[in-house]
């Protein structure tokens, strides 16, 4: 597997770099990677069937100048913006494998990141824990609280080819939490496990170096090779036709 240590200038960039390194290896070229992106400015993204009036406070938005965008992955609407890091997975699909599916690839891929980051959380945070919820959810369980309540770290999601899939997430590591719920209003769907927790109630950021991170998810994924070459020219295209559109944006 390759590595791509890559954050564009535009949000629109980076969400089109990730669609366009997957139809990438779809053509054949490119192949797995590992990909890191950190964002520079506040921005929303939805996922790709959400409502925006359903999941976002656009006023809101408006309000503080906090552009709206569109992912092609499903999943739920998240607030993006300094202190996150941002993963890309590219990922061949073999039919006798536990990415064949849907539900099996949720399970793999949220194993193998628990299994990298537990150890890095657990030397600083001793009574910590990590858990998977809700089938692509990472949540802190910090042992000695009572009752034990899992609150969410990372959300991920993916998108599916014939040969190759995308699957894609962020790390809460040091966010400006309280703006989630000034710009976003509570999910029209919600996981078992949230318990119609408020925004400021569920989520937790790690306060982890995002370097240590990407060591140890470099590390499982034995993502060791740089990537040297980005489809350029479809990462432009993406942006001019889709990703910078309201057509694409506010389609729902």
């Amino acid at each position: 597997m390759k590595l791509l240590d890559l954050t564009l200038a535009t949000p629109a960039g980076n969400l089109a770099c990730d669609e366009a390194l997957l139809n990438s290896a779809e053509a054949g070229h490119g192949g797995e990677i590992l990909r890191f992106w950190e964002p520079r400015e506040y921005f929303v993204v939805v996922g790709y069937a959400n409502p925006v009036e359903t999941e976002v406070r656009v006023a809101a938005c408006a309000a503080k100048k906090v552009p709206i965008f569109r992912r092609c992955s499903g999943g739920g609407t998240v607030l993006q913006g300094p202190g996150c890091l941002n993963y890309t997975l590219i990922l061949q699909i073999a039919k006798i494998s536990p990415l064949a599916s849907i539900s099996g690839t949720n399970q793999f891929i949220m194993e193998q990141n628990r299994k990298a980051i537990e150890s890095e959380v657990r030397s600083r945070m001793p009574d910590a824990g990590i858990a998977v919820q809700g089938h692509t959810d990472l949540t802190l369980v910090t042992r000695h609280l009572s009752p034990v309540t899992p609150r969410k770290f990372s959300g991920n999601s993916q998108r599916r080819h014939q040969r190759y899939l995308l699957f894609h997430g962020t790390f809460l590591l040091d966010f400006e939490l309280p703006l989630v719920a000034e710009l976003l209003r509570m999910p029209s769907r919600q996981p078992d496990y949230r318990n119609r927790r408020g925004h400021a109630d569920f989520l937790v950021n790690l306060n982890l170096p995002a370097a240590r991170l990407k060591h140890v998810l470099g590390g499982i994924w034995n993502a060791a090779e740089t990537l040297r070459e980005v489809p350029d020219g479809e990462v432009q295209k993406l942006v001019t036709e889709k990703y910078s559109t309201p057509g694409w944006n506010f389609k729902f």
